[in-house]
């Protein structure tokens, strides 16, 4: 199987910058996209930005222009550079991979989370 795990969360200060990796693992025959997504207490967990094996990105209209998201196919992993922290950024970020295995068969991954906190 594949196992995704997050990193980079943390407590930054309103207008500051994180950076969130996420690492993919397992017996991996390739993966198709790989997403962030959030969810803030009491939120459902929304889509913030997707990437496909092609490079294609695409963001939710919230985070347009202050993040960045990008990937190491060779290396199975996926960033999200976030610049301009603002308070309601605040939730548990979390990778998502759409991934096929060396066994045969295709399905979409999660990683954990990780807490990003945005003071102001």
């Amino acid at each position: 199987q594949v196992q995704l795990a997050e990193s980079g969360g943390g407590l930054v200060q309103a207008g500051g910058s994180l950076r969130l990796s996420c690492a993919a693992s397992g017996s991996i025959a390739g993966i198709n996209y790989m997403r962030w997504y959030r969810q803030a207490p009491g939120k459902q967990r929304d889509l913030v930005a997707t990437i496909t094996s092609g490079g294609y990105t695409s963001y939710a209209d919230s985070v347009k222009g202050r993040v960045t998201i990008s990937r190491d196919n060779a290396k199975n992993t996926v960033d999200l550079q976030m610049n301009s922290l603002k308070p309601e950024d605040t939730a548990v970020y979390y990778c998502n991979a759409a991934a096929s295995v060396t066994s045969g068969g295709r399905r979409g991954y999660w990683g954990q989370g990780t807490q990003v906190t945005v003071s102001s």
